[in-house]
């Protein structure tokens, strides 16, 4: 199912759709700064086992990445010391992951995992999400085989042609980008560019 949503002005009724697919343990696709991604509500484990699924990720040795539409409200999740705040505040909301030591909230299939990655993009839809679900999101980046057009993780129809069986709700947010974040590495206090993407670090 396609649920058009706008940079403003959206309806509450449909965010509040959203957030009800969410806490249900639900699958979407959303639209980023970024690229399109595959998430649902960062708490639920089963879920965050539906999302693994589809993307093919193994839980044990791929980092997960939570989204929020603000640093306070992935504070418990991530410990942040005082330099990494203040980096994050400069930089954030933008196409940043920011890999931090994982903190104890996190659910049980994060379990031994010391890093988490954290999102907070400069897509207005994406935050107005996470706001009105009330938690953050497990989110990974809509990626395409080799083989395949690149349409498929830009165009919301085609992006529904391929994975609307396999979710429960597909954000359309207009036509996304193709190029991924700059993950940034912020473990023992030591900055490390890991990927160089979209984003520049002030």
């Amino acid at each position: 199912m396609l649920l058009r949503l706008y940079n403003n002005n959206n309806s509450r009724r449909d965010l509040d759709h959203i957030a009800e697919v969410l806490n249900n343990g639900g699958v979407i696709i959303y639209p980023t700064d970024t690229t399109y991604a595959i998430g649902c509500h960062a708490l639920k484990e089963r879920a965050i086992e539906r999302v693994c699924e589809i993307k093919g990720i193994d839980t044990k040795h791929h980092l997960l990445s939570v989204v929020s539409h603000d640093i306070s409200s992935v504070s418990e999740l991530v410990r942040i010391d005082n330099d990494t705040f203040r980096l994050m505040r400069d930089n954030l909301p933008g196409p940043f992951t920011f890999i931090l030591p994982a903190g104890n909230r996190l659910p049980k299939i994060f379990k031994n995992r010391k890093e988490v990655g954290i999102r907070i993009p400069d897509c207005s839809i994406t935050r107005e999400i996470c706001e009105v679900l009330g938690a953050p999101l497990l989110s990974t980046s809509l990626k395409v085989a080799e083989n395949e057009d690149t349409e498929y993780m830009t165009l919301p129809e085609l992006i529904d042609e391929k994975y609307g069986d396999r979710v429960d709700l597909i954000i359309d947010g207009g036509e996304g980008g193709t190029e991924m974040s700059t993950v940034v590495s912020c473990i023992d206090g030591e900055l490390e560019i890991v990927r160089q993407g979209k984003g520049w670090i002030d």
